[in-house]
């Protein structure tokens, strides 16, 4: 947090970069809003400050309708950070705390549930049952303003154990009854789908983050292009269906779920995999300075860092080599011959990806075998196996280091797999790889070596992002 002079400073400049990096309050209205909301200025002796909206909540203040507040990009300081703050927001986004209590999110995180209260109090101001609550009333108003749902089937998909529970939650929080939700809506539905929008911090270079998911589609389990990404989800609950868009202000989100708790899951993967969490602003203040480096990342604003929707996809991708047509072949194989298929095919969609349980145990055919050999499949299988073991743990709750330490005692892992599975599965901001075809042509271009990525900590994945796209360039 600012220091509450510095807060209000951004407050009176309407700095949009510090939206959801920490929440105003107003004393004498009884709302809080995003710094950049864009109300009349309130007299400083007549606001707070807070590190999360669950703490205003908490506070007694309910969200302000105009700016929406909680509504805003989680804070990008996590993705540095990635402590064990950040790692419990990640958890209850995913909704684990609706499926397995403040217990299992504090046995996750290898805490007790007092530590673990402590812990977030101290750096967000409130407990993991209010971020948890602010989380579900978040979800139900998306519900409501998206579906045709009847409020008792969105009060329980959106996490509320009684629907008395919905009704004084959503009080507390917008001022206003479920109802009244339901009639301003103005959302455009489908049957059958959820119709999201994703807010980001702006600008966002989506051509060639759609392009990077696109060049690496699985068949069956992706499909995309440079302006959309289809894919199948595996989520707590069951399978879902998204489609990403790129618009003007926006990700749009179309959903198709089994199991309509499973929402939050689906919307928080999704961010993770298009990096929209994070501040492309931050990144070009630090890597702009670099003499030779700033150019390139002036050339390109808004470049993300791509990641994944299930961090243990992503390993058995990076072990199998996604990034060759080989590679992506093997994967297609695994996918039609091991994945979960859909009870029916959608959009060129027909499976989602295997279950670790399932390929620890495969006995790949031939057919399969020969499209990247046994050594391959071998490897994929003890990894999958440690997943299982849980000898390896790469889920939202995963200390980065531990899982970089615990991949390389993985048979046939090596330091360069397990910093691509950093980079994505983990959504590392700071891996550099040096051995990388394309960031090696990269360095070369701009002549330099693999020692000057030192200077672009804590960037250097967005700093091999802006590489490879200057290679792509010819720049």
């Amino acid at each position: 947090m600012l220091a509450d002079d510095d807060a209000y400073s951004v407050l009176r400049s309407r700095d949009g970069r510090f939206d959801g990096r920490f929440f105003v309050a107003v004393v004498t209205t009884g709302v809080y809003c995003r710094p950049s909301c864009p109300a009349a200025l309130p007299k400083r002796e007549n606001v707070r400050f807070y590190p999360s909206s669950a703490a205003a909540l908490e506070a007694g203040f309910r969200a302000c309708k105009r700016c929406r507040p909680d509504s805003t990009p989680g804070s990008p300081e996590w993705n540095v950070r990635a402590d064990v703050a950040g790692r419990a927001m990640r958890l209850i986004a995913d909704g684990l705390v609706d499926r397995e209590g403040v217990a299992g999110l504090a046995a996750r995180l290898g805490y007790s549930e007092r530590q673990l209260r402590r812990q977030l109090v101290a750096d967000l101001g409130a407990g993991p049952q209010a971020l948890a609550r602010a989380q579900r009333a978040a979800n139900a108003r998306t519900l409501l303003e998206t579906t045709d749902l009847p409020a008792g089937e969105i009060a329980f998909a959106a996490g509320f154990a009684t629907i008395r529970q919905f009704n004084d939650t959503l009080h507390k929080v917008y001022g206003t009854t479920p109802t009244a939700m339901r009639g301003t809506r103005h959302a455009r539905r489908s049957p059958g789908t959820l119709q999201l929008r994703l807010g980001y911090r702006p600008p966002l270079e989506a051509t060639g983050l759609f392009g990077f998911l696109a060049a690496r589609a699985v068949p069956g389990l992706e499909k995309a292009g440079d302006d959309h990404y289809r894919r199948v989800l595996t989520l707590p609950h069951g399978l879902g269906v998204v489609t990403l868009r790129a618009e003007r202000a926006y990700v749009s989100c179309e959903l198709r779920l089994e199991d309509l708790k499973d929402l939050p899951a689906a919307v928080g993967r999704c961010r993770r995999l298009l990096d929209l969490d994070a501040d492309p602003r931050d990144v070009a203040d630090h890597l702009g300075r670099d003499p030779v480096l700033g150019p390139v990342v002036a050339a390109s604003p808004g470049l993300r860092v791509p990641g994944h929707v299930d961090a243990a996809e992503m390993a058995v991708r990076a072990v199998a080599g996604e990034e060759s047509a080989a590679g992506r072949a093997l994967l297609a194989g695994l996918v039609q011959r091991y994945g979960t298929p859909l009870p029916e095919p959608f959009g060129g969609l027909t499976h989602a990806f295997p279950r670790m349980e399932v390929l620890a145990e495969a006995d790949a055919p031939a057919s399969v075998a020969a499209l990247a050999g046994a050594d391959v499949l071998a490897r994929v299988a003890a990894l999958a196996r440690a997943m299982v073991a849980g000898e390896l743990a790469l889920g939202p709750e995963a200390d980065r280091d531990r899982a970089g330490r615990e991949l390389l005692a993985v048979p046939g892992v090596d330091a360069e797999t397990a910093g691509r599975i950093r980079l994505r599965a983990l959504g590392d901001p700071d891996v550099f790889l040096p051995m990388d075809p394309a960031v090696r042509e990269g360095l070369s271009r701009l002549g330099l070596t693999a020692e000057d990525a030192r200077r672009w900590r804590p960037w250097r994945s967005y700093a091999m992002a802006h590489l490879t796209s200057a290679r792509h360039r010819g720049t």
